[in-house]
């Protein structure tokens, strides 16, 4: 087995000359590092979050799955290690633009709205609040970094980087995308606040929709009984761990054990995301 990726929570093998597999593990980062902790069942639930939400919008765009069945899997990833956390795909010339949607205004882009009026560069509507709906999902691209923070880039950097008719239907798609999903999970009491997506181009010069789709690692996700504008959000994401984190001063350079409670509580909340989110018991 070739492993040619070992990323915060991925683990990419090459399976053959056209296909990969993924798998999701079970640890937890935040701040850009990854925490010496792991959630149990985290890589599986978030593997079954990104299967479904990948067969949701199959009539939107193709994905990348081969097979998600552990039995049809090549043989020497017919181990326990590898079942329900992994997802066969075909290899893909991917793009190197993260396509970040965001339909509220919160986080990094909260900030710089309170800074200059605008997200990425896009002019906002004056007076907004603290976690407001905006009029439209907007699209604020980032670069795919190796390490470290991506970085914002605008509409018109990503069209000289990618080209202009690959860029623009990066944003439309992914603006698709992400109205559809977030008009389904709002019925089902979930607001998806933002998301990121990751495309590929495969062998016919498609355009796919590939890596992770809508998780509570890639998205934010709020629970709607409990949204009030003005605030920031309660969520089904890792944010309580991050929270806990600040909370108690971290330090990455002499880290300190993080309680079991902490550690539990948040698996609970990635598995009640795709309880929700899927009507199935985890």
């Amino acid at each position: 087995m070739k492993k040619i990726s070992s990323g915060k929570v991925r683990e990419i093998y090459e399976a053959d000359e056209n296909s990969l597999m993924m798998v999701v593990s079970d640890r937890i980062s935040a701040f850009d590092v990854i925490l010496p902790a792991i959630v149990p069942d985290k890589g599986k639930i978030l593997n079954k979050i990104s299967e479904f939400w990948f067969d949701f919008v199959k009539d939107i765009i193709p994905n990348h799955i081969i097979t998600t069945k552990f039995e049809e899997f090549p043989k020497e990833f017919q181990t326990e290690e590898f079942k329900d956390r992994s997802m066969l795909v075909k290899k893909l010339k991917m793009v190197p633009v993260e396509c970040v949607v965001r339909g509220y205004i919160t986080g990094s882009g909260w900030k710089s709205y309170n800074e200059n009026g605008t997200v990425c560069g896009i002019k906002l509507p004056d007076g907004l609040k603290e976690s407001e709906k905006l009029p439209e999902p907007i699209f604020t691209p980032t670069t795919k970094a190796a390490e470290g923070h991506d970085m914002p880039i605008s509409f018109e950097e990503t069209s000289r980087l990618i080209g202009k008719e690959l860029a623009e239907k990066l944003r439309d798609k992914t603006i698709e995308i992400y109205k559809k999903c977030a008009d389904y999970a709002k019925s089902r009491g979930i607001i998806i606040a933002d998301t990121k997506f990751e495309f590929g181009i495969d062998e016919n010069n498609e355009l796919v929709l590939a890596d992770e789709v809508l998780t509570p690692d890639s998205s934010r996700f709020w629970p709607a009984d409990s949204y009030e504008v003005g605030k920031s959000q309660k969520s089904f994401d890792k944010q309580y761990m991050r929270d806990w984190l600040k909370a108690n001063n971290w330090n990455p350079e002499n880290p300190t054990p993080i309680p079991e409670d902490v550690i539990n509580t948040t698996r609970e909340k990635y598995a009640s995301a795709y309880e929700k989110l899927t009507g199935k018991k985890f």
